[in-house]
């Protein structure tokens, strides 16, 4: 199957991806100020020309769904989670949202993330391979969050780990994956060559320095990467549009 089920996230072959599961995820401390509200994240992505949003069920149910904003931006509904209250040695993200409600939901992708290196990574493997399956039925595209972490993982920003991660995606079948920058342009280029048709974008992840981040923007843009998927770096930022804006800037040049 080729990507045309992520083609309603791209834009000149690019993904810039507005991801909002961090309640769930980090908790209420990581959405400062007017980011607590939905509605402002969603405003925000839509304002921001962003090509998709990621939002956990009961924010799709409640603020996506039958919205004005189905209609402005398409959504990938994240269907497992966890908290950051539990224990990180052996993390697993279990599912929340079954494929069919995240159709009914307007959702045209599902996201799924895999902690490799958890000795709970086998049960992650296995239900992604049954979402991806479902999702393909539905015309949805499976998105893979391929993240290293667990008791078997030293170093979850491993260049060598993460180009694997990066391959097990593709021989999963996802449509497109998320991974960690693995510290340089080179090694992230080899990581996109192991992940061959399935598409790469890079995890945001945690507030960095704004040159710093755009730098590893560019790093990652110019290894070939589809794009990005982030969060704290936009909505945690003194001007959110306007770091959007040089985002944009880089990647659509």
């Amino acid at each position: 199957m080729d990507n045309k089920l992520i083609q309603p996230f791209l834009k000149n072959n690019k993904a810039l991806l507005l991801a909002y599961d961090h309640g769930m995820e980090l908790g209420p401390e990581a959405l400062t100020g007017k980011s607590m509200d939905p509605d402002y994240i969603l405003d925000l992505a839509v304002k921001g020309g962003y090509t998709g949003i990621i939002l956990q069920k009961g924010i799709g149910e409640k603020y996506y769904w039958n919205s004005k904003y189905q209609k402005m931006i398409p959504l990938i509904l994240k269907i497992n989670g966890k908290t950051n209250i539990v224990p990180k040695k052996d993390p697993c993200s279990t599912i929340t949202c079954s494929v069919e409600y995240a159709k009914k939901l307007g959702a045209k992708a599902v996201g799924y993330t895999i902690y490799l290196g958890s000795s709970q990574e086998a049960k992650m493997l296995s239900e992604f391979g049954q979402i991806q399956e479902k999702a393909h039925q539905l015309n949805m595209a499976a998105i893979a969050w391929m993240y290293l972490r667990g008791s078997s993982v030293e170093n979850e920003y491993d260049p060598d780990l993460i180009t694997y991660a990066a391959r097990i995606g593709l021989e999963l079948g996802a449509d497109m994956i998320k991974i960690k920058y693995s510290g340089s342009e080179e090694s992230f280029r080899k990581a996109i060559q192991a992940a061959g048709k399935t598409k790469v974008v890079l995890s945001g992840g945690s507030k960095l320095e704004e040159e710093k981040f755009l730098e590893m923007i560019k790093s990652i843009n110019n290894a070939g990467a589809t794009g990005i998927a982030v969060g704290r770096n936009v909505f945690q930022h003194q001007n959110p549009l306007e770091i959007t804006e040089k985002i944009k800037k880089i990647l659509f040049s």
